[in-house]
């Protein structure tokens, strides 16, 4: 069961991963990362690494997530609009 556990896991880190990677928007890939890292987190606490899994999920799933979003929120929105050049 254990194993299983973390095959599941592994295997929903990696579609995180992919799911970051192919969205378009900033803010929805930022999102797939930090859960990504709390998954991440779940993982070491699984694997018997409490404090490395606390450090994991203060650290990666907060302060890095609240760092993009704010930088996200700071920077102008530039979209792509359908093949005009200006």
């Amino acid at each position: 069961m254990f194993e299983i556990g973390l095959i599941l896991l592994s295997i929903f880190m990696v579609a995180t991963a992919i799911i970051a990677v192919w969205f378009k928007d900033l803010l929805a890939s930022t999102i797939s990362l930090a859960a990504m890292s709390l998954l991440l987190s779940l993982y070491f606490y699984m694997l018997h690494a409490p404090d490395v899994a606390i450090a994991e999920a203060g650290v990666g799933a907060c302060i890095t997530t609240a760092l993009l979003v704010i930088t996200i929120k700071n920077t102008e929105r530039m979209e792509e609009e359908g093949g005009e050049e200006e």
